[in-house]
């Protein structure tokens, strides 16, 4: 699944190709995904100008003077600018044909992602976006708040930083990651974890992202960037996709467990 890194280079990678843009048609081939895309959408946005292009966790958002469009990329979902006339694929569900001759296409082979609608000026009232809690390079994002929300959990701490409500964006990849640069094992119970261990862990998640987010996400088997080339972070993982390999800092044999039915790969040695 693209995590917060690829979606964010999505965002950068379309925005200078669709913001100011009218849009001249909406083309849906086939609305079932996750939700049904609305019906009267096409309508809502044909010969609207996209005003902003921004993201909320791993949502992104088109804005127009009427609404927002909510998309989101699912399990192997991708936003690719084409030429007006590009061949169009088994997966290509959607094509936003813009004033400027150009097409932003959605191609989600599994069907999991999402095109919806939030009328007026407030997307963040959304039903999926109201519950969700700080992004991770905000400043409302910190090491108190997640010692304070962890105070009573015997849920493990990899499985509490993924809780979008906790904070949104801390995929499966960048957890693993952080936790090893933290010096936390992934099964230890959130509760247990002292403040200044949280502090630090914070740091992490914020250094983690923003690392893979300059490097253009990381390469995954599905994922394409807006550009049409694939993110970079992949190469310099220490953890994730390593279990049986050698530790980078002491050298002993990375270990790997499933938490919430995913995989969790840490150094017993190093993560405590």
């Amino acid at each position: 699944m693209p995590e917060l890194p690829e979606v964010e280079t999505t965002r950068r990678g379309i925005e200078p190709h669709i913001v100011k843009q009218r849009v001249a048609q909406l083309i849906i081939r086939d609305s079932r995904l996750r939700w049904p895309i609305p019906e009267a959408l096409p309508g809502l946005i044909k010969g609207r100008v996209i005003n902003t292009v921004t993201r909320r966790a791993k949502y992104l958002l088109l804005g127009f003077s009427n609404g927002t469009a909510i998309l989101h990329l699912g399990m192997s979902g991708s936003l690719r600018i084409v030429d007006r006339g590009a061949e169009v694929g088994k997966h290509d569900h959607v094509d936003m044909v813009l004033g400027n001759g150009s097409i932003l296409r959605l191609t989600d082979p599994r069907r999991f992602g999402a095109l919806l609608w939030q009328a007026g000026d407030k997307p963040e009232t959304h039903k999926l976006l109201a519950s969700l809690g700080p992004e991770p390079l905000a400043e409302a994002f910190d090491g108190e708040r997640l010692y304070r929300l962890s105070r009573g959990r015997r849920a493990a701490v990899k499985t509490f930083i993924m809780d979008n409500a906790v904070v949104v964006g801390v995929g499966n990849i960048y957890a693993n990651e952080a936790l090893f640069a933290a010096g936390i094992r992934p099964d230890r119970a959130a509760g247990k974890i002292a403040l200044a261990r949280y502090q630090c862990l914070a740091q992490e998640i914020r250094r983690v992202l923003a690392a893979a987010i300059e490097r253009g996400g990381t390469t995954l088997r599905d994922f394409v960037g807006g550009d049409g080339k694939p993110g970079y972070f992949k190469q310099e993982l220490k953890v994730y996709g390593r279990a049986g390999r050698d530790c980078t800092v002491c050298r002993r044999s990375l270990t790997e467990l499933r938490l919430g039915q995913r995989s969790s790969v840490f150094c017993k040695n190093c993560q405590r």
